[in-house]
């Protein structure tokens, strides 16, 4: 497995993971594809023997991202970086790449920023993403109703303050 920056060769792979992971993602378009990798803090790839895996960026605090989500931890944080988001092909699911996206993220932030936060749906409940995040530190600081009210997320923090 090869954990490697985003490039704009990768918008097209990205865009078809994204949104086959509808509703635990939002949908995109290409632009807004390249849009958001640009504006990230950190935009990384997951590569197994040379096939796309799977990918995800964090934004900084600042940036002009409509995100309700982000605009919910920017009103309550001065100093964050936001996981925006995170997918794994389903064929390489259980090869260990978000454990391994994570410990880059946190090596890369921690530097920088004191918390890494993320929301994981709970309406619809996706039981193993929140499972995941919980094993690896993250801790719930609230949570509210997205898209019009048909999903929930839980909000999440991780201190990277204990990481550096």
């Amino acid at each position: 497995m090869l954990i490697r920056p985003f490039t704009p060769h990768d918008i097209e792979s990205t865009l078809e993971l994204n949104n086959a992971n509808v509703p635990e993602l939002n949908e995109l378009d290409a632009p807004e594809v390249a849009r958001l990798s640009e504006l990230a803090a950190c935009a990384l790839v997951a590569e197994v023997d040379g096939r796309f895996a799977g990918f995800c960026w964090v934004i900084a605090p600042g940036q002009p991202y409509g995100s309700l989500n982000y605009r919910w931890f920017s009103e309550r944080y001065d100093t964050f970086v936001y996981l925006d988001r995170i997918a794994v092909h389903p064929e390489f699911r259980r090869y260990g790449i978000g454990r391994a996206f994570y410990s880059e993220l946190v090596q890369q932030s921690a530097p920088k920023w004191p918390v890494l936060l993320c929301e994981v749906n709970i309406r619809p409940m996706n039981e193993g993403s929140l499972r995941f995040h919980h094993s690896i530190g993250f801790r719930e600081v609230g949570q509210h109703d997205t898209d019009e009210g048909r999903k929930t997320v839980s909000l999440l923090e991780l201190s990277l303050a204990s990481s550096t």
